[in-house]
């Protein structure tokens, strides 16, 4: 019986992947809430993690052994090599996913027999996808693991197919939000301190300008406001995790999300060989191209590829001034530190303004309490990881950092958060189909194109100009 009749936040998830409906305003359900929605487990996980590294960290070791991620590569053999070496680790770590994935779905109300085999399929793609990224010519060729993951997915989902059950496994939402609680332990306020005003500044402004932009060029164009508002912050804070949490803020239609994420791709991709070529072209240091990739790239993974690769032609390309440590340096400040962080603002505002002004209809008065049904809780859990890893790390100054509390406590974080973040991209390309795209017409990359042009440009003139000074004394 309990199969047959799934929870609330279960329902919401069985939606056929061919039909296009928006979304009901979001059930209230009490303090069912905690063990019923995506969100909170998504919490429960992300600060579950966390606290486990920490316990390890305080008595001196790491969870660094079932974090594993592949190694880098040149040849077959060094992969294969490399692979089999850590097989009982990926085998333990599989079995820790699959384990709390599975508690909390069973608890969401789906069936465990098919979402342990479709998550199963999903953990050896994304095996096979990691490694792909660890060939060390991977950035050479573009393939980064995240977008290998959404274009694997997307080949697969718009050619063979996959079984309809499989959806169970297919849950994109709950992996990009776990990811995001990591994302926040990852994040401690202290970097924020460390980044200086001048990152903090240039970061807002480029956040602001560029959200602000889109949506307006959206609605001139004819756009609904939620889709202007997921596109605003796909472009101006972390692409596809912005465009998913903000589309649960305001209630956006099932096709936004993916039409705000393609956009994200689509220019992620074309600036990797835009911004080093210019970069290069015009013999900026590294420091000050590392800011600039970070305030107009649109994809974590794409903008540290770019980062890298032009921080790799100081003292081999003459003429490149700085160092390859402050290009990834610069690019991390402006956009995993500055624009990553305002997802959870854009959330909140956006929550705010679709409940009390765009879905007041027939002189109804707003509920404010629809505001805290809507937002979305896992924000919650981006800020208390980031907080709790700001208390563990308030005791180090910024070398201590870097030399322990990074690679034993940080680092395996954000190689569990790269796993979540892989099986997120790999079913957003699993569930997305051409077709349904291709019904929005153009307007939508008009209207991100329009903001890609002023984040490009506002983001050299802070980076080559304004401060221009500091980032090219960035690392001294």
């Amino acid at each position: 019986m309990a199969e047959k009749m799934l929870q609330p936040d279960a329902r919401q998830h069985e939606t056929n992947r061919d039909t296009q409906q928006e979304p009901k305003t979001a059930p209230r359900m009490g303090w069912k809430e905690l063990y019923l929605k995506e969100d909170w487990w998504a919490i429960y996980l992300g600060l579950g993690i966390v606290l486990v590294a920490y316990l390890f960290f305080a008595n001196g070791s790491t969870i660094k052994w079932i974090a594993v991620t592949p190694g880098k590569w040149s040849s077959l053999d060094q992969m294969w090599a490399e692979f089999t070496a850590h097989l009982p680790q990926y085998c333990v770590q599989f079995a820790m996913w699959l384990a709390i994935f599975s508690i909390s779905l069973k608890a969401l109300g789906f069936k465990l027999k098919e979402f342990i085999p479709s998550f199963t399929f999903i953990y050896l793609c994304s095996v096979a996808i990691i490694i792909i990224g660890a060939w060390e010519k991977a950035h050479h060729y573009n393939l980064e693991p995240p977008l290998v993951a959404l274009a694997l997915g997307m080949l697969i989902s718009n050619t063979t197919g996959l079984p309809r059950w499989m959806d169970t496994g297919f849950r994109v939402e709950y992996y990009v939000k776990t990811g995001i609680v990591l994302l926040g332990a990852t994040l401690p306020f202290t970097l924020v301190i460390w980044a200086g005003p001048v990152a903090i500044l240039q970061a807002s402004i480029v956040s602001i300008t560029t959200f602000m932009v889109i949506f307006l060029v959206g609605r001139r164009l004819g756009l609904d406001r939620k889709l202007c508002a997921v596109l605003g912050a796909g472009g101006s804070v972390c692409g596809v995790s912005g465009s998913i949490a903000i589309a649960g803020a305001v209630g956006a239609k099932k096709e936004h999300a993916p039409i705000a994420i393609t956009m994200v791709i689509l220019w992620a991709i074309a600036m990797i060989f835009f911004l080093p070529l210019v970069s290069r072209a015009l013999h900026l240091s590294t420091g000050v191209a590392g800011a600039w990739i970070g305030t107009s790239e649109f994809a974590d993974a794409a903008g540290f590829a770019a980062a890298q690769a032009y921080g790799n032609m100081a003292g081999t390309v003459p003429g490149i001034p700085g160092s390859p440590e402050s290009a990834v340096w610069g690019f991390t400040l402006m956009k995993v530190v500055g624009r990553d962080i305002w997802v959870g603002i854009w959330a909140f505002v956006l929550a705010i303004i679709a409940t009390t002004r765009w879905e007041v209809k027939d002189g109804k008065k707003p509920e404010i309490a629809e505001i805290w049904w809507r937002f979305p809780k896992f924000v919650i859990g981006f800020a208390l990881a980031s907080i709790l890893v700001t208390i563990i790390s308030s005791n180090y100054d910024f070398a201590e950092f870097n030399k322990v509390v990074k690679p034993l406590l940080i680092a395996p974080i954000k190689n569990l958060r790269t796993w979540s973040f892989i099986f997120c991209f790999f079913c957003i390309g699993l569930t997305t189909r051409f077709r349904e795209l291709a019904s929005t017409g153009s307007k939508p990359f008009w209207a991100f194109t329009a903001g890609v042009a002023v984040n490009v440009t506002i983001g050299f003139i802070l980076s080559v100009v304004v401060f221009a000074n500091y980032w090219t004394n960035l690392i001294r």
